[in-house]
């Protein structure tokens, strides 16, 4: 994610921002060029101060303050590149459901501008077989009723509405012992496993993937009775990114695959950002970090992780200084970061090593 900047009065903005704060103009997410406009109302439509002589409008979604997004005015669509992907949405008619589906999407748009610069594919040529798509379910009103469960099914990621409600977010990963647990890091979990079928699977490249991630032909439901049983052996992080990852080779690339795009997000930030880790107290060199390069586009994976180390360790530190917990309470053991590697060299189209 990146720093913005308002085309009319030079105002620093944010992704989710929607007014300038300084001079009131409306603002909106242009996709094509990754960019965020002022806007200058005409007739019935938007000019984009970003580009010259184009007319937009807004996503349908922008109605109950979802979406931010902008389509060129003449689409024969209602809905944005990030929009589009919805199957189901909550109820509307109930108020809680717009709040929260609002939370859900601001975590989703995120995804969406990290999976569009990393130019990966969205099934977007596709029928809905093979595209990727989002059903965001309320579980029934009873307690003692079936529960949604966020998960991924060919292409389809389901997402409970109550992980939009902090408090309940939180119960649910003191319970499931995770030290991490947002809805963006669900996003990016989930999608792992639609680009596994994709890259992996599709793309001719499961025997490679074996060797790094394990054998996906395990069976699935047993490794997780197993892992929920039994939990995990004591030296688990030597090998992979978090405990459950552990539990079956597809958690494993699906965690891994959330952790690459954490990483990638955040250097850009740091980068927008001018961020450099030096601290005096350490041996030259031990700890310093500075991101004077696009994660997006490096073509060598090392310079991501070498960098990310003491960046992340100063932002745990940071975050413990306001009494929160870390905020990347993971670790990076060298047979993790090969696995980071070989995500790396499938998000950019290069065959994993034999």
């Amino acid at each position: 994610m990146k720093l913005f900047k308002c085309q009319h009065c030079g105002q620093l903005l944010y992704f989710e921002n929607t007014v300038c704060e300084k001079c009131a103009r409306r603002l909106g997410f242009i996709s094509e060029i990754m960019n965020l406009s002022a806007l200058e109302p005409t007739a019935n439509e938007w000019r984009a101060l970003a580009l010259d002589n184009k007319q937009y409008r807004f996503c349908a979604n922008a109605e109950y303050d979802v979406c931010n997004w902008l389509i060129e005015a003449d689409a024969p669509y209602d809905f944005c590149d990030a929009c589009r992907h919805n199957r189901m949405i909550p109820d509307t008619s109930i108020a809680e459901n717009v709040v929260a589906w609002r939370k859900i999407e601001v975590a989703k748009h995120r995804l969406f501008y990290t999976l569009m610069k990393l130019d990966l594919p969205l099934g977007q040529k596709y029928g809905n077989d093979h595209r990727l798509v989002f059903d965001f379910l309320a579980s029934p009103p009873h307690v003692d009723g079936p529960r949604v469960m966020t998960s991924h099914d060919n292409g389809l990621i389901t997402l409970a509405v109550e992980e939009a409600d902090d408090a309940e977010r939180e119960k649910r990963r003191t319970i499931m012992h995770e030290p991490y647990r947002t809805l963006l890091g669900h996003f990016r979990h989930e999608v792992g496993h639609y680009f596994w079928d994709v890259l992996v699977r599709d793309g001719g490249q499961l025997e490679a993937s074996r060797k790094i991630f394990g054998d996906e032909r395990a069976d699935y439901g047993q490794a997780l009775e197993h892992y929920y049983a039994n939990g995990v052996w004591s030296d688990w992080q030597e090998r992979f990114i978090s405990a459950y990852a552990t539990s079956h080779p597809w958690e494993d690339f699906a965690e891994t695959w959330a952790h690459y795009l954490h990483i990638v997000d955040t250097l850009e930030m740091a980068r927008a950002f001018g961020l450099y880790v030096h601290p005096p107290l350490a041996r030259p060199g031990e700890l310093d970090a500075q991101v004077d390069f696009d994660p997006y586009s490096v073509h060598d994976a090392a310079p991501l992780f070498e960098t990310w180390v003491p960046l992340s360790k100063a932002l745990n530190s940071l975050n413990r200084t306001m009494g929160l917990q870390d905020m990347y309470p993971f670790t990076l053991s060298p047979p993790v970061v090969e696995k980071l590697s070989a995500i790396h060299d499938l998000v950019h189209g290069n065959k994993l090593p034999a």
